[in-house]
């Protein structure tokens, strides 16, 4: 029996970046991960670095390293916005490395509990979330 499908949208600063029909969509939320289904629930939630995974099918997966965010479903669509949404091929292993040791200095370098603190600690999880993605490990 085929799977109901919906509309997902993932649309970053520079742009749509997706849009098709899909049977899930999968990610993670700062509370923890989730799946949508067609005819979910209308949910308005606050996303983390992560895989973004768009099921056309069981065998058709679009992957997606994404960047902070939100995600919103109603009336059977879900709207993915994203910083940043990337193919893991597109990914860079040593730029990420680069980018999370700067992240890592910054981080030691701010003040407790300030805005430049809580700055490096968001890019910290980004670079080390798509490392993850990458498929390269963290030095």
């Amino acid at each position: 029996m085929a799977k109901s499908k919906f509309t997902v949208e993932v649309l970053t600063p520079e742009g749509e970046v997706f849009k098709d029909e899909v049977e899930m969509l999968s990610t993670r939320t700062s509370v923890g991960s989730i799946g949508v289904l067609a005819h979910h629930q209308p949910l308005l939630a606050m996303l983390d670095p992560t895989e973004l995974r768009l099921y056309r099918s069981d065998s058709d997966i679009v992957r997606f390293a994404q960047g902070e965010g939100y995600l919103q479903v109603a009336d059977n669509h879900a709207l993915v916005l994203v910083e940043e949404a990337h193919e893991p091929g597109e990914l860079n292993g040593s730029d990420l490395q680069e980018r999370l040791r700067k992240a890592e200095q910054a981080l030691s370098d701010a003040e407790e509990g300030s805005e430049a603190e809580r700055a490096a600690q968001r890019d910290k999880r980004r670079w080390e979330a798509f490392l993850r993605i990458s498929g390269t490990s963290a030095e």
